[in-house]
């Protein structure tokens, strides 16, 4: 359908029973999006500010995890709206630049844990040469490169659904992401295949190969090597592994449920999308909040001295109040 500025809009059919529960999924969700922002950013903001955390491996760590508030930023704001608003739509230009943001910054995320394992590879395997293959300069051409080629793989996309024309204007889902395709009249299907597994294979399965074959020389080096060196090994590559197995186990999901035609229940749609945008920002900060040493340290003692800090305050204003009740009124003699 059109308005009268000839704006194709289009609507979300995704949700389950909105009307009876919508304010329990925007409390969820809104509770998610605060836990999100919060930990994500806590943890960034002492990479930042902690001299003895510019290392490259917790600047990767603190882009992985600015990653996830951007990735989270881009779906929850429209999210909580369509919970509270009568109608779930969204023009096409905007599901577009969703779809686009949503899908750069998933590739992103791959490109980010494959320069984290390759830094873990050369700090491992080559410890002495660390420092002067780990420049400053190297983690920065890597940071770059990991937000700027998916982007850019992404350009024919954006081209051809500028130029395609709509024919169904309800998209199976609560987002914008791959489902947006089913609704334009004519994709020619053999150059759009071709083009999702060349996104796929350079996006996917290129950098997961990449950090499987950099993970499976860490552990032989760490086996063949002294105790000290494989608890090192362990304590570092765990974290990564973790997060590693989750992302893709959620954009396997995505991947097959918006690409391929399998026929799921709405509510399993439902749920399963929910998971997309809601487990993995979150996993990430407890993962590496919890498992790498040196944050977790950090950590304690930013809560401590928050703690601290509290009490300090609760009790000068206790002992104010008890000063005040206690002196005599002059004002009355």
């Amino acid at each position: 359908m059109n308005d009268e500025f000839n704006e194709t809009y289009i609507t979300f059919d995704g949700h389950i029973e909105l009307e009876k529960y919508k304010f329990l999924y925007f409390v969820i969700m809104f509770t998610a999006y605060i836990l999100i922002l919060c930990s994500n950013s806590t943890i960034v903001c002492l990479i930042w500010i902690k001299k003895s955390l510019h290392e490259p491996m917790y600047i990767f760590i603190a882009a992985l995890l600015l990653n996830s508030v951007v990735f989270s930023t881009n779906i929850y704001p429209k999210l909580l709206m369509d919970f509270l608003s009568e109608k779930q739509i969204t023009t096409h230009s905007l599901c577009r630049f969703q779809g686009i943001i949503y899908y750069s910054l998933t590739g992103s995320e791959f490109f980010l844990l494959a320069s984290m394992a390759y830094d873990r590879y050369v700090s491992i395997s080559k410890p002495l040469q660390y420092h002067t293959i780990m420049r400053k300069a190297t983690v920065k051409i890597l940071l770059v490169l990991a937000w700027l080629l998916p982007a850019c793989q992404l350009v024919p996309s954006a081209v051809f659904s500028n130029n395609s024309q709509i024919c169904n204007f309800t998209l199976n889902g609560i987002f914008c992401n791959n489902a947006i395709s089913k609704l334009y009249c004519a994709t020619p299907k053999t150059s759009y295949l071709i083009y999702g597994v060349f996104i796929l294979l350079n996006t996917v399965f290129l950098p997961l190969l990449f950090i499987l074959f950099t993970y499976t020389k860490i552990l032989i080096i760490c086996y063949r090597s002294c105790r000290e060196v494989r608890r090192k090994g362990a304590q570092t590559c765990l974290p990564h592994l973790l997060v590693l197995i989750s992302f893709t186990c959620l954009c396997s999901y995505d991947i097959i449920i918006a690409r391929v035609e399998i026929n799921l229940s709405q509510t399993a749609r439902f749920i399963m999308t929910l998971q997309v945008v809601l487990y993995h920002p979150l996993f990430n900060p407890i993962v590496y909040g919890l498992k790498m040493k040196e944050i977790s340290q950090h950590l304690r003692r930013l809560f401590c001295h928050c703690i601290l800090c509290v009490k300090t305050d609760v009790g000068s204003a206790v002992i104010s109040f008890a000063i005040q009740v206690q002196r005599p009124d002059f004002s009355a003699v």
